[in-house]
């Protein structure tokens, strides 16, 4: 059965926006822990190579969570699955003539469209595409800046040590 209206955005989302809606927030959504996956085994070589060039990028932004495993692997695996049908292509073409003399569009082609589009589905949610990531207010981690919910809530690792005892 289909859910009705538009897909909700996780609240981490609405605060890195400015929370455009004014809406108020959902405090109880769950909050995985901000550190990347490890790259699954299974993944081909592009695949991971992609895992590698954006996982620790993502994680250092707070968009990568150690559930985002199976979500943020299947957008490598797209974009491995793309990238080896536009090799195929470039490499082949994209037409071939049939034995009855017309022109005919190789697989290839509407397989890598979409993957494109599976891909840039995955990527949206992540906030990895220009238009995804305009709507994104970041703070830059290197600063010591805390996100807006970590301001919100109150510093974890600073109340951890007052249950403690240290601070």
């Amino acid at each position: 059965m289909a859910v009705r209206g538009r897909k909700p955005v996780p609240t981490e989302l609405k605060v890195l926006e400015g929370n455009p809606g004014k809406r108020p927030l959902n405090k109880k959504e769950p909050k995985p822990i901000k550190k990347a996956p490890l790259c699954p085994k299974w993944l081909d070589p592009d695949a991971k190579k992609e895992w590698k060039r954006l996982a620790s990028k993502m994680e250092r932004l707070g968009i990568l969570t150690e559930v985002d495993m199976a979500a943020f692997a299947g957008y490598c695996q797209s974009y491995s699955r793309w990238k080896e049908n536009e090799e195929f292509i470039t490499k082949n073409g994209s037409l071939v003539r049939t034995p009855s003399g017309y022109w005919q569009q190789v697989p290839q082609v509407s397989i890598a469209q979409q993957y494109l589009k599976q891909m840039g589905r995955f990527a949206e949610q992540f906030g990895l595409t220009p238009a995804s990531r305009s709507r994104l207010i970041a703070d830059d981690p290197a600063n010591g800046s805390m996100d807006e919910m970590d301001k919100l809530l109150g510093d974890g690792d600073r109340w951890g040590k007052v249950i403690d005892g240290g601070v």
